[in-house]
């Protein structure tokens, strides 16, 4: 299949729809809104909500159910990118090219921002709607709140942090928890959001959560492959970061090399988990391909 014609249509959808939901900018408070469209629309793949859609898709859904929870998704997954970027935590100054966010409209705005989107993506999850299924809603709305809370993404930023200078001991366990949780939770969230908003049967929906742990954990190693071997232009960001701040990533700990080969296993794994599902899985099995082989 055509992956870069498929994402970008689903970028497109995904892009109308977020357009459709958030806030406008001349809403008062004019800032909070502006600062929140600024980083939801700077430029992201939308690997999340596209991979809802494509969960969706696979187990035979209707990806028109699975929308409002592919734009959660990403609006959380931004708020997350915002408050990373800040002093407090990682300092950055760009994100995807340009300026971060409480770089244009100050640290106080950023945090509310981020705060913001996190609260309107569980508003349009929870928002009333006559054509989809009550009991799969709920269930998504539960998966998507423990993958971004502290047994998630957020627990994971707490123990990366943590991590970060060379003052605790990291072995191969405790990199793996902060990957699974502060990438790959979400990650995981999303294939089954999308698999339940999909009407998947217990077996596919197995397999599907199979797919979501392997890539997750492949994403967040071929990101950190990336930050070493990367420009500041491909990433949109500072090259080298992780390594200059003294971040535990794959590469530090084991080794360039067998980064490389441990993130192909996790895209083996993940293509053998779509073995007993048809074509409608296609986009799961290219994407799953892109995610090691991606340059930014």
């Amino acid at each position: 299949m055509d992956l870069k014609d498929y994402l970008k249509k689903r970028c497109q959808m995904v892009d109308e729809a977020l357009e459709h939901v958030l806030p406008h900018a001349d809403e008062l408070p004019k800032s909070l809104h502006s600062s929140m469209r600024y980083s939801v629309f700077a430029g992201g793949k939308r690997v999340r909500p596209v991979l809802v859609l494509a969960a969706c898709d696979a187990v035979g859904g209707d990806t028109a159910q699975a929308m409002p929870a592919a734009c959660a998704l990403e609006m959380i997954h931004t708020y997350s990118l915002i408050h990373d970027d800040l002093p407090a935590m990682d300092d950055d100054d760009f994100r995807r090219g340009n300026p971060t966010n409480h770089k244009v409209y100050g640290e106080a705005t950023a945090i509310l921002a981020g705060d913001a989107l996190l609260t309107e993506a569980f508003i349009l999850l929870s928002r009333p709607d006559k054509g989809a299924d009550p009991a799969a809603r709920l269930r998504v709305i539960h998966e998507i709140a423990v993958a971004s809370g502290s047994h998630g993404m957020v627990g994971g930023q707490v123990v990366d942090m943590e991590s970060e200078g060379g003052d605790v001991e990291i072995d191969l366990a405790l990199l793996s928890y902060i990957h699974t949780h502060k990438t790959g939770a979400l990650i995981r969230a999303s294939v089954r959001a999308g698999a339940i908003l999909g009407g998947a049967s217990d077996d596919a929906l197995k397999a599907l959560t199979r797919y979501g742990d392997a890539i997750g954990l492949a994403f967040q190693i071929a990101d950190d492959i990336l930050d070493m071997e990367g420009t500041t232009e491909e990433l949109g960001k500072d090259a080298g970061s992780d390594e200059a701040r003294g971040k535990a990533t794959y590469p530090r700990l084991v080794g360039l090399d067998a980064s490389k080969q441990r993130a192909r296993e996790l895209v083996d794994i993940a293509l053998e988990s779509l073995s007993a599902f048809d074509e409608r899985a296609e986009p799961l099995r290219a994407i799953a391909s892109y995610i090691v082989q991606r340059k930014s």
